[in-house]
């Protein structure tokens, strides 16, 4: 467990009373009919926690990411897994860099939209051609009488079904020949509306998390204006970083949180589930596993604590948050995929929901960066070592 004020013990009573609003029936229905959780970001939005991590000139409570830890945590432990907190999370980092570097204007204009719940962002970085290679991006931004004109095309981009805003990163200038600058230089953030007219959202069908839509965009001749450009042109890469840290840390407890569910899910079948005159949970080949999942899981989640007290700190935080990604990932795979094992073939049935959890964890896997990347940054920077790629 998290080690926790008063008040940020209030924060988590605060989400659990929202999130029990929500049982198993309404998010396996949001996930057989791919819809997207609207009452519960309504109810989030509500309660006031979509705006935990944003500045209270602008409407929201102006706390750190241990506080958005807590919130997204609680999420991710009472059956809505990754559908839950995918609905919300972009709200804990994503706005960042516009927080960051953003002008008063436009933070007026877009943070207490935010915090309302009124406006959705999605976030359009990833594309197909480029993947984790962010300074290879072809989409490219065109500068125009009052703005820039924007074409391409952008990759699992999440919630642009329902989205109305959009954080988009372009290419405003060539990526540099090798030795002629940086890669990273050139690339420029907007914050703006999506314009239907202008932008394609296709759908991707995918392994789980079908209630949070996961998208190829397309996007031609886009108009941006130039009250939309975040800071300064070609920085947008170095406005990114701001967040990388903050949603490591955040997938981190969501991947642990669901695990936790799944366990407890777990311990519970055993006790009950009779076989051969006697509970299943009684022997060791059933207890023994369920017991390494919750050490692999409390340790994780010491890490990203401490991957979060050291952000909010002001403090470097790179090897602990990514560290904790990786661990926090593994341990709420595990747990779920032994979720499933100790149900046996109930667990293969959507009935006890341990199957929807196991579905729903795999994507921390994945995203928003691979376990090589994370040990290859970890050697590099702190080991030592040169680097691989």
């Amino acid at each position: 467990m998290f080690k926790v004020t008063a008040e940020q013990q209030a924060i988590i009573d605060g989400v659990t009373a929202v999130c029990t609003g929500f049982g198993d029936d309404y998010w396996a229905d949001c996930d057989r009919e791919a819809r997207f959780p609207r009452e519960f970001h309504r109810a989030i939005a509500d309660a006031g926690w979509l705006g935990v991590t944003m500045p209270e000139a602008y409407g929201g409570a102006g706390l750190g990411i241990k506080e958005a830890s807590l919130v997204m945590h609680t999420v991710a432990q009472h059956g809505g897994a990754m559908a839950a907190a995918s609905s919300i999370h972009m709200n804990m980092f994503g706005p960042h860099p516009m927080v960051v570097h953003g002008t008063p204007d436009q933070k007026t204009r877009w943070i207490p939209q935010l915090v309302a719940g009124t406006d959705q962002v999605c976030f359009g970085v990833t594309e197909p051609d480029a993947g984790l290679d962010t300074t290879s991006i072809r989409t490219v931004a065109k500068r125009v009488d009052g703005g820039w004109r924007v074409s391409g095309r952008k990759m699992w981009t999440s919630t642009a079904q329902v989205a109305n805003k959009i954080l988009l990163l372009a290419r405003t200038s060539p990526k540099p020949a090798k030795g002629e600058g940086k890669p990273t230089d050139g690339m420029t953030l907007f914050y703006t509306d999506m314009d239907r007219s202008k932008i394609e959202v296709r759908r991707i069908a995918k392994h789980g998390r079908a209630a949070v839509d996961s998208n190829t965009v397309f996007i031609d001749e886009l108009f941006i204006p130039d009250q939309d450009l975040i800071g300064d042109e070609g920085r947008g890469f170095y406005y990114l970083l701001d967040g990388l840290n903050p949603e490591r840390i955040l997938i981190a407890v969501e991947a642990i949180g669901i695990g936790l569910d799944a366990l407890r899910r777990a311990a519970r079948y055993a006790r009950e589930r009779v076989v051969f005159g006697r509970p299943i949970g009684r022997n060791q080949g059933i207890q023994h596993p369920l017991a390494e999942c919750w050490v692999n899981l409390e340790a994780a989640l010491l890490l990203a604590e401490r991957a979060a007290d050291l952000y909010d700190a002001g403090q470097p935080c790179g090897p602990e948050a990514n560290g904790a990604k990786l661990l926090g990932s593994r341990a709420g795979y595990e747990a779920c995929q032994r979720a499933v094992l100790t149900h046996g073939g109930m667990g293969y049935a959507k009935e006890f929901h341990v199957e929807r959890l196991l579905r729903e964890v795999l994507i921390t896997r994945i995203a928003p960066v691979t376990d090589q990347l994370i040990l290859s940054f970890i050697a590099e920077k702190v080991l030592d070592l040169p680097k691989s790629y």
